[in-house]
């Protein structure tokens, strides 16, 4: 935007440009590659064994990729469908842990909130709404518990104040006085799956 623009007109652009942004932002969005061995949340792990045809099942807390000749884990259309089963366990693994998670800090903040969504947006971690909704991304799942503490934390505190204010920071920090090393340090991760 020019420099003399104004902010109704920067506003009006975003909002009919959102599709075309999210895009675009998706498009720059790092793309994860999974590998044999790797941790997948806070409980699964991938194991890749040769077999006559492609497929993913689950067993126990393992993801088995099974693999025929003709493929390379690599190739996009293993990845593809390795990251559906991922979405799935870490879905798993967000729904059992994380409610009960946020309850606790909940009651610890005094804070009231409607009820809790999961998502999967590349975008953000999480998000609170005026109605008291707060959506979590199952990729937190992801995370050291510490970071999974502080956007917790983070989005319990919108539910007093719906801004970023000084106010709003005086909150986190009453719950996590760490809380700037959190918000620096979980910039080294992508909610991307």
């Amino acid at each position: 935007m020019p420099a003399f623009a104004s902010t109704r007109g920067l506003k009006r652009l975003l909002s009919d440009s959102r599709d075309e942004i999210r895009q675009m932002l998706a498009q720059q969005a790092p793309s994860v590659r999974y590998e044999h061995g790797m941790q997948i949340g806070k409980s699964h792990s991938l194991l890749v064994v040769e077999g006559a045809t492609l497929g993913v099942a689950r067993q126990e807390l393992k993801l088995v990729v099974t693999l025929p000749p003709t493929m390379q884990l690599h190739d996009n259309a293993v990845q593809d469908l390795l990251r559906e089963h991922i979405r799935a366990a870490l879905r798993r693994e967000a729904k059992h842990y994380l409610p009960k998670r946020l309850e606790i800090l909940a009651r610890q903040l005094d804070c009231q909130y409607e009820r809790v969504r999961f998502s999967h947006a590349s975008s953000r971690w999480g998000s609170c709404s005026t109605r008291g909704t707060i959506s979590l991304n199952i990729a937190l799942m992801q995370l050291p518990f510490e970071l999974i503490d502080y956007v917790l934390i983070h989005e319990l505190c919108h539910t007093k104040q719906m801004n970023h204010s000084q106010k709003f920071w005086e909150l986190v920090a009453m719950k996590d006085p760490e809380y700037i090393s959190h918000c620096r340090s979980i910039k080294k991760y992508s909610p991307t799956i």
